[in-house]
């Protein structure tokens, strides 16, 4: 069945009336009762009798027109969802988060505070592409990432957290393989930070003991905090660390990674996008003086 043809039987069956339904959908009434006869033929059924000079469902088109009669609500509501999902859409940001966490969601609340009517979707997903923004490092950058329409690239030291009453505190730098022996305070494994790191250590000559291991960098940083081992700090994307952490320059191996920010060609694209592109980068290259 065409649902074309279903719907001029169904406005015929609505206005009792044939010109009046041809009006409606602004066809010939000729063409009209061609196609409900073509209906007729297709069901098997008589869907109108005359009386006078209107006509009248017979049961079968009662039948029928009770039942097109919710699925044309919701066909004919179809537009004005659509133009509702439209602008949530529009009021909608993806950010593909695989590094500088804690730096992303620090913006997004503060990009919140002047735009609270902008929606974020904060993703971590190495595969997805259907993202607005990206944010990753460019040792770990993916193919499925790398095609931009704008990025901007910047350098982050990576440091030595220490407690404040270590044995390491009053030095100025710190050579890596210094601290072999020590409890890490670790990333996950999965997380792309942990694998910059990893690599650090085995530039380093040792692999790293982990004292404590966490897939959160929150729940990293607030133990590294708490002086409850040494770890890896990046110099402005995990903020500042509490008065008992002293961060130490890494003179050997060099110790340091590429944030990459890309903003991307979306086929619907949000209209606060690009302006958050923006932000962010201002945001990050702000708190990287910061710590200059």
């Amino acid at each position: 069945m065409e649902l074309a043809k279903l719907r001029y039987f169904y406005l015929t069956a609505k206005y009792g009336h044939v010109t009046r339904a041809a009006e409606e959908i602004h066809i010939a009434q000729p063409a009209l009762t061609k196609a409900i006869k073509q209906l007729e033929q297709e069901l098997g059924v008589p869907l109108f009798y005359k009386k006078g000079r209107n006509i009248y469902p017979t049961v079968f088109g009662e039948h029928l027109k009770n039942k097109l009669e919710g699925i044309f609500a919701q066909i004919d509501s179809i537009n004005e969802e659509l133009d509702c999902l439209k602008e949530e859409t529009r009021k909608m940001v993806r950010v593909n988060v695989l590094a500088a966490s804690t730096a992303v969601t620090d913006a997004v609340v503060a990009y919140k505070k002047k735009n609270p009517q902008v929606v974020f979707q904060l993703i971590q997903n190495e595969e997805e592409t259907d993202c607005d923004i990206s944010v990753t490092t460019q040792s770990a950058e993916r193919s499925v990432l790398s095609v931009y329409c704008k990025r901007c690239v910047m350098e982050e030291e990576i440091y030595l957290a220490v407690p404040k009453a270590s044995k390491y505190s009053a030095l100025k730098e710190i050579k890596l393989r210094e601290v072999k022996e020590e409890g890490f305070v670790n990333l996950a494994g999965s997380r792309l930070f942990r694998a910059v790191c990893d690599k650090f250590c085995a530039d380093a000559g040792f692999k790293s003991r982990n004292s404590f291991e966490s897939d959160s960098p929150v729940a990293v940083r607030n133990i590294i905090g708490a002086s409850a081992g040494v770890g890896f700090w990046p110099e402005f994307s995990w903020g500042t660390v509490s008065g008992d952490v002293i961060l130490l320059p890494i003179s050997s191996p060099v110790c340091k990674r590429e944030l990459v920010v890309g903003f991307h060609e979306n086929s619907f694209p949000s209209k606060y996008a690009l302006d958050f592109y923006e932000f962010l980068i201002r945001f990050l290259q702000k708190r990287r003086k910061k710590k200059k």
